[in-house]
């Protein structure tokens, strides 16, 4: 019986320390798949245009400030004439890894490349109807 009751133990701090493993992945965001190609790579300034192609006011500041947590440098804010229902990344400068990071940060989104040298950016970003903005923390 001692035996048992041992073993029910060493089962259940087995237990204990996987959930307690798999919440902190979850935080962290590493299960779902959401790491660190979802931000900008350290040391690297990564330029960032983002247009509201949407009807709904404040969609690109929304846009601009998750970006900004995830790292990017958003240098210009403005609405695109052309609405959109899903949101479009656009690899100005030739690095298609950035764009993909952009994307992921999105929470997934189109990728097309069309370089411009003459733009002062290597992504714009078009924020269509489709994208909803992450939760945003209740501070009372």
């Amino acid at each position: 019986m001692k035996g048992r009751v041992v073993a029910v133990a060493a089962v259940l701090v087995i237990v204990a320390i996987g959930a307690s493993a798999l919440i902190t992945r979850q935080v962290t965001g590493t299960v779902f798949g959401i790491g660190a190609d979802d931000r900008a790579p350290s040391g690297v300034r990564i330029r960032v245009q983002v247009l509201n192609a949407t009807a709904t006011r404040g969609v690109a500041q929304r846009a601009t400030d998750h970006l900004r947590d995830k790292g990017f440098d958003v240098v210009e804010i403005g609405t695109n004439r052309e609405k959109m229902d899903s949101t479009l990344v656009l690899d100005r400068s030739n690095h298609p890894e950035w764009a993909n990071r952009v994307a992921a940060a999105m929470g997934g989104a189109t990728v097309l490349s069309r370089p411009d040298s003459s733009r002062y950016l290597d992504i714009t970003v078009l924020i269509g109807a489709s994208w909803r903005p992450p939760p945003q923390p209740f501070n009372p």
